[in-house]
């Protein structure tokens, strides 16, 4: 007997791949999510870490998961998922609440046994009924037994074989979904290149799944997910890290100055000294660096010699790294320094997400340290934002953080590799605009408040270096109390200029809505999707979404001052309400604050938004 298959034609989708560590989910949802990519459907993912390295196999801590939002007009990962496969008890038990009413779960029916839904705290022998699971479709699949007997002709460990059962599981959803093989099985061909006997076992155990979802008598709701037409060119799949890279070398090649990154590894935002070091060939230059203070400093050591300097960190080494940036502010001084925020305070949660950065990179250094502070909106973002730091860095001669968060940085989107021909020009602020023999270290363009950045050790262009106190027009070293209170005006109002130089805020909706949802960084596609879907039922709901942090875009009161009824959403406790009230007298925000680790939930933020307008 054939399969009666129910097909739901559905604008997007939630699917969530969830497991051990070693389970392979990670590389799971992303084959999955090419995939639908190349079939033409919007894509973006959220990897969900274990916050423990290593934790015991099978128990909650260890749970590690990865959900892919498909179809039209995607904006972010998705709340609750339609399709949740669970590769154990633990990763039903942690995920039960991200279930739709109607979803269809994918089990491991050889990873239910009493031992495993006891080391998943489970107090009965029917889990499904424990956790109230009775309008799901269950899909039971003696995953790991079929895999071992799928691969018993093969030569390998039994360990192998078993690690393979992702593959068996990728398979079955690939048919759930009407997904070709084709294309995963070059992907996992160009995965284990190396190890052609991985390859054959993962092709014949993916085809395995494919066929057992296809011949099983099973009565079950498949999906069939609404396509767009995209615009035609080359897409990658980029997660944030890399479209960050992407977005300094993208930099380096506009400005012509050699790009140079400094860094010391730390979750999350180790991948893009990884990245990075992949282009020696195009003259990219990284060092790990032994600690946070050492890696910035050889970033501060190449902009002194003429290069576009930038290191990465996360919230822990950007409080290292607060002198060194001092040293920066100082010397005036090109540099770009990314902080993938996430979970703390101190080590924190290094696998989740947070906003919580904000203060400290607008305040976090000694003595008024003004600078430019920035954050990105989505994983391909991520390169638009690198890039504009990098440009205002090179442009004004100042230093620059770009926020970025672990949800954008981990997570991925489909992503058309730009053509860097419309992208602005980068004019490196340097000793080439004026003549030599005008030329001094503190000589300054009164058009934009930046002096003229000369490397160190060119002829004809000496001068002092150093986190000294300079005197405003030699650049030696001063303590006379009036040249300090002069050079303290200078560098802010060096930084208050750029708000001149960068896009003005865009307002997504009516400026007679009945209220204003104010935004930034990553949290954007979760409050676009809950705007939208509130103005779609009649209701009147603006964002205002911000990037650019410090300075604030010049028509930022111009458009907060439209609205008497305004809520700012954030992953902290209200750090960004708080500075913008603190910018504009007088305004009156509320505040949605969640501090989770996890993203927001759109459902939610349309409860608080609708709270928020009958108030």
């Amino acid at each position: 007997m054939r399969n009666t298959v129910k097909v739901k034609d559905v604008k997007d989708v939630v699917i969530r791949f969830s497991g051990d560590s070693g389970d392979g989910m990670q590389l799971t949802g992303t084959i999955f999510s090419n995939l639908s990519a190349i079939f033409g459907n919007q894509i973006a993912t959220f990897p969900d870490y274990p916050a423990e390295i290593r934790a015991p196999q099978g128990t909650l801590s260890g749970v590690s998961g990865f959900q892919v939002h498909l179809g039209n007009k995607i904006y972010n990962s998705g709340d609750q998922s339609d399709v949740l496969v669970a590769m154990n008890p633990a990763a039903l038990k942690v995920n039960v609440n991200h279930l739709k009413k109607d979803s269809v779960i994918v089990v491991d029916q050889d990873s239910f046994s009493k031992r495993d839904l006891e080391k998943a705290l489970f107090a009965t022998d029917n889990p499904f009924a424990e956790l109230g699971l009775t309008t799901q479709q269950v899909i039971s699949v003696p995953i790991t037994s079929l895999t071992k007997d799928s691969l018993a002709e093969m030569d390998l460990d039994a360990k192998s074989k078993v690690r393979c059962k992702n593959m068996f599981a990728l398979g079955l959803v690939c048919w759930l979904f009407n997904r070709p093989l084709d294309v995963a099985n070059h992907m996992l061909s160009a995965k284990f290149a190396k190890k052609p006997l991985l390859v054959q076992a993962n092709l014949k155990v993916l085809a395995d799944g494919f066929n057992y979802g296809q011949n099983t008598d099973m009565t079950i709701s498949s999906y069939r997910v609404e396509t767009v037409d995209v615009e035609k060119g080359f897409y990658l799949d980029v997660n944030g890290n890399t479209a960050t890279a992407y977005g300094l070398i993208a930099a380096s090649e506009k400005s012509g100055r050699p790009l140079f990154l400094g860094s010391y590894p730390i979750t999350p935002a180790t991948d893009i000294l990884h990245e990075l070091a992949k282009f020696n060939q195009l003259g990219v230059k990284t060092v790990q660096a032994e600690d946070e203070i050492a890696g910035i400093c050889t970033s501060i050591g190449a902009s002194f010699a003429g290069n576009l300097a930038a290191t990465s960190t996360s919230g822990p080494g950007l409080a290292l790294k607060g002198e060194a940036i001092g040293l920066a502010v100082m010397a005036e001084l090109p540099l770009v320094i990314i902080d993938v925020q996430r979970g703390g305070p101190s080590t924190g949660l290094p696998t989740k997400t947070e906003q919580t950065d904000l203060r400290q990179a607008l305040y976090g250094r000694n003595g008024e340290s003004p600078i430019v502070v920035m954050a990105a909106a989505s994983p391909t973002d991520c390169f638009d934002m690198a890039y504009w730091a990098s440009k205002v860095a090179l442009e004004h001669i100042t230093p620059v953080i770009l926020l970025t968060d672990g949800y954008i940085a981990n997570g991925s989107s489909a992503w058309r590799i730009p053509d860097l021909d419309k992208y602005p020009t980068i004019v490196p602020h340097d000793e080439t605009l004026v003549d030599e023999a005008s030329w001094t270290p503190a000589l300054r363009d009164e058009r934009n408040k930046a002096r003229y950045w000369a490397a160190a050790g060119q002829k004809g262009y000496m001068h002092r270096i150093g986190g000294l106190e300079k005197d405003y027009n030699t650049g030696a070293i001063s303590t006379h109390p009036g040249n300090h209170q002069k050079m303290v005006d200078a560098r802010q109002a060096k930084v208050d200029e750029i708000a001149n130089h960068i896009p003005k805020l865009e307002l997504l909706g009516a400026e007679d809505a009945d209220l204003l949802v104010v935004g930034w960084g990553g949290t954007y596609g979760h409050l676009r999707e809950a705007v939208e879907k509130m103005n779609d039922a009649g209701q009147k709901v603006a964002l205002a979404h911000f990037r650019f942090i410090s300075p604030l875009p010049s028509n930022t009161n111009e458009i907060l001052n439209k609205f008497d009824n305004i809520i700012v959403a954030e992953q902290n406790n209200g750090q960004f309400a708080g500075y913008l009230m603190e910018k504009n007298l007088g305004l009156q925000v509320s505040r949605y604050n969640k501090v989770e680790g996890q993203p927001f939930n759109v459902s939610e933020l349309i409860e608080a938004f609708t709270n928020q307008i009958g108030e």
